[in-house]
Order: structure tokens, then C-alpha cells, then sequence
């Protein structure tokens, strides 16, 4: 709607641009995916923090699972997602489903390589009879790091971020500052022919623009 009005001053254009939205909702998705896995990788390793612990006081790994619950609880409340996830272990300890399988599945659902990883690492320790507290705990360390260097990332590309921001919406603040001081300046670019040509033209480069930024920073984060 907004390209609609500012390129072609017309309803009708809502259609033929429809699939430009849904472009738009999917990348918008995407980055709300992304931001909930960065989420729940930070609440899990709090969550495995506290495993450890429990289990170096003696708690069996199925316990320390269903103790760190209420320790999640306290950090990050009762409908966080580390907390939904601990619900989910709870329910399927309850019907005999093995910690292994239900972590996995966990990893997967997620779609964090590193609990995908620690899922693994989990399931062959258990297997072998592995040091299971000294190995959650160094997992722990691991996600750590990776959070923090994730985290490093973000502020580094913090600056960028915004530069792309104002970059996007300066064609827009333009047209309206000028709209607003020189009121029909541009009523010759709409409702004819060659005004449409030009103005799609300009949507084509501007739509070029925003999605060459958007390639790039993504590269980055890469």
C-alpha cells in the first residue's frame, strides 16, 4: 500500500504490488525466526548451567532436567521459551520417551545448530557413560562463546543496520518533504502513461537497492 501511494497514487497498483508484500512478511518472518532462536539458545544454556549444577549435587540427568524448570522459571518466567521446551521434556519423560530422543527432537524443532550439537554430544556420552556433568558443562562454555561472538557481531553491525534503515526510507521523506512544500510537483509523473513507465522504473531501482542492502548485511551476519 505504501509503494501504491507514493509510486503510482492508486489503489488499483495494491495488486500487481501484492507479491512485493509478500516478500516483504517473509523476510520479516525470518528475522522474528531468527531473533526467537537466538532466544532460546541464550535461555538453553542457562537451562544447561543449571543441569550441571544439579548434577554435580547428585540429581540424576533426568531430574537436573526437570529441577532446572523452576531455576528457568525464576530467570526468565513461566511462558518463556526455555520453559515451554522443559514443559515439553517433562511431558515426554512422563510416557517413557528417552532425554536422548526428546533432545534431539528439541534440535531439530529448534533449528539451532548448537543444540542440534549438544544433542548429539549428549546421546553419545550417554551411551558411552561419558562425564556428564564436565561435558554439559564445557557445551555450556561453547554456546557461550558463540552467543558472545554472535552478539559481538550484532553490535558491530549495529551502525550498518541503521545506515540501510535511513537509506530505505529517505526516497519516501523526500517525495513527501517535497509533496508537502511544492504541492503538485509531481502530478505529472501520475495517471498517464509515461508517468507510470517512469515511476516503475524508479520502483525497480529502489526495489533493486533494497534488496542488494539487505543481500549484503545478511552476507555479513554470515
Amino acid at each position: 500500500m505504501l509503494l501504491a501511494c507514493f509510486f503510482y497514487r492508486s489503489a488499483w497498483a495494491v495488486l500487481p504490488l501484492s507479491p512485493v508484500g509478500v516478500v516483504c512478511f517473509l523476510e520479516l518472518r525470518r528475522g522474528r525466526c531468527r531473533r526467537a532462536r537466538e532466544e532460546l539458545l541464550s535461555q538453553f544454556r542457562e537451562c544447561i548451567l543449571s543441569v550441571s549444577s544439579s548434577l554435580q549435587a547428585g540429581y540424576s540427568v533426568e531430574n537436573a532436567f526437570l529441577e532446572s524448570e523452576r531455576d528457568m522459571i525464576q530467570m526468565f518466567g513461566r511462558e518463556s521459551a526455555v520453559c515451554r521446551e522443559l514443559r515439553l521434556i517433562r511431558r515426554g519423560l512422563n510416557i517413557n520417551i528417552s532425554l536422548e530422543e526428546l533432545l534431539t527432537d528439541l534440535g531439530e524443532r529448534s533449528g539451532c545448530e548448537e543444540i542440534e550439537q549438544f544433542a548429539e554430544v549428549f546421546s553419545i556420552a550417554r551411551r558411552s557413560g561419558g562425564d556428564l556433568p564436565g561435558i554439559i558443562g564445557r557445551s555450556a562454555e561453547l554456546i557461550g562463546g558463540r552467543i558472545d561472538l554472535r552478539r559481538e557481531l550484532d553490535t558491530l553491525l549495529g551502525g550498518k543496520r541503521m545506515e540501510l534503515a535511513i537509506m530505505k526510507a529517505m526516497p519516501f521523506a523526500v517525495m513527501l518533504y517535497i509533496e508537502l512544500a511544492t504541492p503538485g510537483y509531481f502530478d505529472a509523473l501520475y495517471c498517464n502513461f509515461t508517468g507510470i513507465l517512469v515511476m516503475t522504473g524508479c520502483l525497480a531501482a529502489y526495489l533493486g537497492a533494497y534488496a542488494a542492502g539487505e543481500a549484503v548485511l545478511r552476507h555479513m551476519e554470515v
